[in-house]
């Protein structure tokens, strides 16, 4: 559904480093140094990037996001909630069930090093 996707932060090497870590749980191979950011994206598919943010620029800030990644399993989910709290996140939510959204929805969220909530999520049955 959505192609790509670019977060505001205000240590890019800290940020770097958390989605690496996070993001290699889910299989998206390490980020790569942009002009003005680090960019991450999957084989002919979507991209994630982050930017830093300078005080002033543009009026812009760091306001909170939430995105959800797709984890191809379980095990993958429990990996990126382990590795980002390991690289310095912290929970929201421990990896588990969520049947409010549906049977097979099976989550964890983290917040990043800037208060962004990050989850991982399987939509596939155990």
């Amino acid at each position: 559904m959505i192609d790509q996707c670019s977060l505001h932060v205000t240590d890019l090497e800290r940020s770097r480093s958390f989605y690496d870590a996070a993001l290699g749980r889910l299989g998206i191979p390490t980020g790569r140094p942009e002009r003005s950011g680090v960019h991450w994206a999957r084989e002919g598919g979507e991209a994630f990037s982050i930017n830093a943010v300078r005080p002033g620029h543009n009026g812009r800030q760091v306001r909170e996001a939430h995105l959800a990644f797709v984890a191809r399993s379980r095990p993958a989910v429990d990996a990126f909630h382990a590795a980002a709290l390991r690289a310095g996140g912290r929970n929201d939510r421990e990896p588990g069930l969520r049947p409010e959204y549906h049977p097979n929805y099976y989550a964890a969220l983290v917040l990043d090093p800037d208060g962004h909530r990050i989850e991982a999520v399987c939509h596939v049955p155990d």
